[in-house]
């Protein structure tokens, strides 16, 4: 299985941070955020995959791409742990690209990568959604594939509050975990929400999503919205929403930003008591 990783956003919730600097390339702590998206896909298995950029997005192919003179310095220093660690980000996969031209929405920058998935079922992970789990969210995702041979979305609850900042799901419970989807309604006001039970950044899609993205009229901001075509494939065939266990971040949110840093720090041996000694601190 291919993944495809959109990352041709402009950020502009995080400005101005990335006016010059792709928001899938903030730091967590010391790694960016792209790469935990790659080595997700990478731990599920996932050899092949395809970054959609955008105009900017270079520093992101370079970041996965072999440093000589980083390495040249590395090795002179003997500092093999560095170098080592450097080798692995351009070992993780075979990494393609393509460019998302015109900013029309997820839809369509996930249509972008249609001739390299071809005609088989494909994952898609958001560049800028981090999960932390024990077994990746997208490995849990192509567990309910095999199993059901459908289209899979993660999913999780949301508070109320929250509802009107995602894609909501009508569903049907099937199992444990497990829902068949009815409808999906982007970003609706909390009283019309039809559940509380939302789309988050993974997704396992059968290869007629590419149709149904092609036949979706542009929405929102003249975009091409997802959601218009996962209703699309919903006339076609069953897709199922799977609740992932697992922490997921939004890193188009501030907060969660500064939320990820502080929690990975915690739980990393050279920062852990500093950290708790700070928030002691910190709450006096």
């Amino acid at each position: 299985m291919k993944a495809v990783i959109p990352a041709a956003g402009m950020g502009t919730r995080f400005l101005p941070m990335t006016k010059n600097s792709p928001k899938e390339m903030l730091p967590i702590i010391d790694k960016p955020a792209i790469q935990y998206v790659v080595e997700e896909a990478a731990r599920s298995g996932i050899e092949d995959m395809v970054i959609v950029t955008g105009r900017g997005k270079e520093i992101i192919e370079n970041h996965f791409d072999i440093a000589y003179e980083l390495e040249h310095v590395l090795g002179s220093r003997n500092d093999r742990e560095k170098l080592a660690e450097i080798r692995h980000i351009a070992e993780i996969a075979d990494i393609f690209y393509v460019r998302q031209k015109i900013p029309l929405g997820l839809g369509h920058a996930i249509y972008m990568a249609r001739k390299h998935v071809g005609d088989e079922p494909f994952a898609v992970l958001l560049g800028d959604d981090i999960i932390v789990s024990e077994e990746p969210c997208v490995k849990q995702l192509m567990r309910v594939h095999q199993r059901y041979g459908a289209s899979v979305i993660a999913v999780q609850e949301v508070a109320r509050e929250d509802v009107s900042k995602y894609g909501i799901v009508a569903f049907e419970e099937v199992d444990d975990h497990l829902f068949r989807i009815k409808d999906v309604v982007e970003k609706p006001d909390a009283d019309e929400a039809p559940s509380r039970l939302a789309v988050m950044g993974r997704y396992i899609f059968s290869p007629e999503i590419f149709d149904c993205i092609a036949r979706t009229k542009p929405g929102k901001n003249n975009e091409i919205q997802l959601a218009d075509a996962l209703n699309l494939l919903l006339e076609k065939e069953e897709v199922y929403g799977y609740a992932f266990t697992g922490t997921r971040y939004d890193l188009g949110d501030k907060f969660d930003w500064l939320r990820i840093n502080i929690e990975m720090a915690l739980q990393r041996d050279e920062f852990r008591e500093k950290m708790r000694e700070l928030l002691k601190k910190l709450q006096q």
